[in-house]
Formats: structure tokens, sequence, C-alpha cells
């Protein structure tokens, strides 16, 4: 399991000890999108969606998944999380919504499952707010597009 710092030398999955880590800041952004029938999309974006305010809602899950995610993720550590943006951006072409979320902290380890939570909460959420109408709506393309701060230093996708 060389190289994988959540297993330790017998293979057993541990959580890592950053305790001798610097507190550093840090930030993450992940994106993601949810592709919908061009139905589904007008519903949505003419907020005639009979649940409500999809994106509104959406955004709101995204940051509450965000500040969840060592709930979830059994070797995330707890941060303290200072910021979470969460945007639903409305993409006619896709059809459906692209989904970017940012997450920051000072600490001794990153955000990026952080932000991967959030986009999944938030893409999640869509499905439920419409899977009403739209049942074969389809989540993808979630992943991480910059990491900043720590020993590891910047990240960005290409």
């Amino acid at each position: 399991m060389s190289g994988l710092s959540h297993f330790d030398a017998k293979g057993d999955a541990h959580m890592v000890d950053v305790s001798d880590k610097a507190v550093t800041a840090r930030i993450a952004t992940a994106e993601g999108w949810v592709k919908m029938a061009p139905e589904t999309f007008e519903i949505i974006t003419e907020g005639r969606a009979k649940k409500g305010d999809v994106i509104g809602i959406a955004r709101l899950a995204g940051i509450m998944g965000a500040k969840k995610t060592p709930e979830l993720i059994p070797l995330c550590h707890p941060l303290p999380v200072t910021k979470v943006a969460v945007e639903l951006i409305p993409d006619a072409d896709l059809p459906g919504l692209r989904i970017e979320a940012t997450v920051k902290t000072t600490g001794q380890t990153g955000v990026e499952m952080e932000a991967l939570t959030a986009v999944s909460t938030a893409a999640l959420t869509v499905y439920d707010m419409a899977k009403a109408v739209d049942k074969g709506m389809e989540i993808g393309g979630i992943r991480v597009i910059l990491k900043d701060g720590g020993k590891s230093g910047r990240y960005e996708a290409k």
C-alpha cells in the first residue's frame, strides 16, 4: 500500500496523523454537472419545479454537505471550515447545471474532500428535486480542479 497515506504498514486503514503538519491557509475547488432533458432544464431555470427553488436549495445542500464531510467520509479529519461557496450555473448546451464548490480553511490538512462532497451533495439534491419529471438525469464530471496550501503546494487541473 506504499504511497497511500490512509493505510499503515500492515495495509490496515487508519486516519492520517497530521499533528506535525504546519497550520496553513488551504483552499480547494471541485466541479461537476447534472445533465437533464431540455424540458427539465426549462422547468428548473424558469423556477417552475414543484418542490421549489432547485438551484437555491441545491446550493444550500452543497454548503451543508461540505460541513458534514467528516461524518460521511470515514477517515476525513473534522476541520474548521472558514468558507464554502457553491455555484450552480445553468448550461443550455449540456443541457443541465454545472456545479462548482470552493472550500477554505486554515488547518493542518486540505479541504479537497469537502469541496467534492459539496458538489456531490448539490448534484444529488438537484436529482432529488427534479426526479419526478426526469429520472434519466445524469451526474458526472466530479473532480478537484484546484487545491492550494500545505506541503504539496498548488494543484490545478488541466
